[in-house]
């Protein structure tokens, strides 16, 4: 049994078969809350062109990789356990890399072989709620495991220790509100 297990609100947000006694929502559990693009994308949202690959000129957006003018970003997720459970929430974020990785990375990717990319140095680019910095965030990029996206490490600070240590319930439900998914007042008793 998990710490959270007592919790009565953990208990309903895992409840598929319970309804919200106001509007009927129902809830299955952890969901990861992700980022079309990195901060600063001077153009729309891939999701918002309907387009699988947005190109821009020489600027290039996919759901896995994006390039914009020098910069090179990789897609990846960012772990942060929940204390008192077995459970991982994850970010869907992009982490900025040397251009030479992101070719490491690609070339990796594309043979399926990632002996040629062990990881490397990145910067976190997007705000994170919960999580507000002034800096970026250095971080490393891990590879994933088979097939899997890379995962984003902060190096230090607040992020780094929420990595370390997980977060709790409320932290998890405040992200959840502070990206219009506030989910509280459906895990009220009734």
């Amino acid at each position: 049994m998990n710490l959270l297990d007592l919790d009565a609100r953990w208990r309903r947000f895992h409840d598929a078969d319970r309804a919200c006694p106001c509007c009927g929502q129902t809830f299955s559990g952890l969901f990861d809350i992700g980022f079309d693009h990195p901060d600063g994308w001077p153009h729309d949202a891939r999701a918002d062109s309907g387009q699988d690959v947005l190109q821009v000129g020489a600027d290039k957006l996919s759901a896995d990789l994006c390039r914009w003018d020098d910069h090179r970003f990789i897609r990846c997720t960012l772990p942060l356990p929940i204390r008192g459970s077995d459970e991982v929430f994850h970010f869907g974020v992009w982490a900025s890399v040397h251009p030479d990785r992101f070719d490491d990375y690609v070339n990796a990717w594309q043979s399926d072989d990632w002996s040629g990319f062990p990881g490397c140095f990145a910067w976190l680019m997007n705000a994170l709620p919960g999580f507000d910095v002034d800096d970026p965030i250095a971080c490393d990029l891990r590879p994933g495991d088979d097939g899997q996206r890379p995962t984003l490490h902060a190096h230090d600070g607040p992020l780094a220790k929420a990595q370390e240590n997980g977060i709790s319930f409320d932290d998890l439900l405040d992200i959840y509100a502070a990206t219009g998914n506030d989910i509280r007042p459906h895990l009220a008793d009734g």
